[in-house]
């Protein structure tokens, strides 16, 4: 297909080895104690080597390679469902800045001894905007240093703290410090007849998620066929050690019943801090400061990213034409104000609506995942297309086993996200019945209207003018890839190259 393949088998695994590293999802694997080894393996193996294939394959068919997720399910199934696709993928994202938001007030509220930071609903509220339009606004001015910041924060925010941690936690378990778990096989298998144990099991997609961001550039890897696979292994493998061994350190140092989902990982620190006296509240809040700076970072990396697929969507015709301007730093402004308003609106829903700390970090992160399924979901559905409608297309990349393993790869992804899907529903046994009923009215209604929204506005396409002929989608090279930015916060697309004057028609 014309492409060169000069990407070695270690470059391939840089542009995805970030997302390995979850730091603020810890606190929330701990509340699934041992069991969250069983799950990140059952997910590892049965729902990210098949996502990441399928991806893969998808990104390779000629005509298919362009347009990331919009293209694979706009040509397996039709513009609406590819809209939807595109429009699930960044939603979600929406959801996730204020999950990552709440982590960094609750490492704030740490270091300044201000428990309203991270407990009153209020001043939660406002915290989240004022670190997300902050953020927005900086952007807004040109993303020039959004890649220094991002290597800085993953650095020193992300990957100091978490070595450190590890380390911490290794030496307190060798040195016989009580722990809050117990180990066995036992402890290590869930009960499935108890569906309310189960439902932590949806928050490990956001452990592999992402992946679908870095399959096109599949057909820049040299012996892609060989390699390709080889790096989704080893993303299983450190993924299970990484997500797994951050889990169960927060696990076993914190009491379940004292566990903050937003500030776990402070705790953490603090816990295994004692060990050694009470003179080291300095090093904890030091730790919690670098750790709300790299999600800062995170942040601020992310806002741009995900925004280029609506972007494309209104290039295409299916917004309003006002979200095809960029402004003189080559941003999409309005998109990003668009993108803004809706994080204030998760913001209000999610803290007023929630309550308690926990309540709002769990329906957050489940409606992320509930939101991002779907997503996914269509994803395998377009799939099954492409093998038994489109089998005859050329492609670059083709998964493994013949039509028969293609199938089973296809099988058991979508057979798990619908799985998880339907178990974030559930209310989580760390719920008392009270808080229970209250995650269950937030998540429903806020997914409810996540799942309108998409095909509202698509039936609204004809009222938004005709689609920019003289667009042309950019794929993301390798190159042009910021490593320090997870999959999820990456645009697919590149929109600095195009001519001014066409995008502020």
């Amino acid at each position: 297909m014309g492409k060169s393949k000069n990407l070695s088998l270690f470059n391939f695994l840089s542009l995805t080895a970030l997302m390995v590293l979850t730091v603020y999802e810890y606190p929330t694997f701990a509340t699934a104690k041992l069991h969250l080894l069983f799950f990140v393996i059952i997910f590892g193996i049965f729902w990210f080597m098949p996502i990441s294939l399928v991806a893969a394959e998808m990104a390779s068919v000629k005509g298919w390679e362009d347009g990331g997720v919009y293209g694979w399910v706009s040509n397996a199934l039709g513009q609406r469902f590819g809209f939807a696709a595109i429009f699930f993928e960044w939603f979600q994202v929406t959801v996730s800045f204020v999950t990552m938001s709440y982590f960094i007030l609750g490492a704030l509220s740490y270091v300044f001894d201000w428990p309203a930071l991270n407990t009153n609903p209020w001043m939660k509220f406002i915290g989240v905007l004022l670190i997300f339009w902050g953020l927005t606004i900086t952007q807004l001015l040109g993303a020039k240093k959004t890649a220094q910041i991002a290597q800085v924060g993953f650095i020193a925010g992300i990957l100091i703290p978490s070595l450190i941690f590890f380390v911490l936690a290794a030496f307190y378990i060798f040195k016989g410090g009580s722990l809050e778990i117990k180990f066995g096989l036992k402890e290590l298998i869930p009960n499935f007849t108890e569906l309310s144990t189960l439902v932590i099991a949806s928050s490990f997609i956001l452990a592999f998620g992402g992946i679908e961001a870095s399959a096109p550039h599949v057909n820049e890897l040299k012996n892609s066929k060989k390699n390709y696979p080889i790096v989704i292994i080893i993303l299983i493998f450190l993924t299970i050690f990484l997500d797994g061994a951050g889990g169960i350190s927060v696990a076993a140092v914190v009491p379940q019943k004292e566990l903050s989902l937003s500030a776990g990982v402070i705790q953490a620190f603090d816990y295994l801090m004692n060990r050694f006296g009470n003179n080291f509240n300095w090093f904890v809040k030091l730790m919690a400061i670098l750790i709300a700076f790299g999600v800062i970072a995170e942040i601020a990396s992310w806002i741009i990213g995900p925004s280029k697929g609506i972007y494309v969507a209104a290039q295409k015709g299916l917004l309003p034409m006002k979200f095809r301007k960029l402004n003189k730093h080559g941003v999409p402004t309005p998109v990003l104000i668009l993108q803004g308003v809706v994080v204030t609106v998760w913001d209000a829903i999610l803290t007023f609506g929630g309550g308690s700390d926990n309540v709002s970090f769990l329906a957050a992160i489940s409606l992320t995942v509930v939101i991002y399924l779907l997503c996914y979901i269509l994803i395998f559905i377009s799939y099954f297309s492409l093998i038994y409608r489109f089998q005859n297309k050329a492609r670059t990349y083709s998964a493994p086993g013949g039509k028969f393993g293609k199938t089973l790869l296809a099988t058991s992804g979508i057979l798990l996200s619908i799985f998880a899907f339907f178990i974030s529903f559930v209310t989580p046994s760390s719920l008392p019945k009270a808080q229970g009923h209250i995650y269950q009215v937030v998540l429903l209604s806020s997914f409810v209207i996540a799942v309108v929204i998409p095909f509202i506005v698509y039936a609204m396409r004809n009222h938004f003018g005709e689609e920019n002929k003289e667009f042309k989608i950019i794929h993301l090279k390798s190159k042009d890839v910021n490593k320090f930015v997870h999959p999820i916060g990456r645009g697919e697309y590149l929109i600095k190259e195009y001519k001014k004057e066409i995008h502020n028609k």
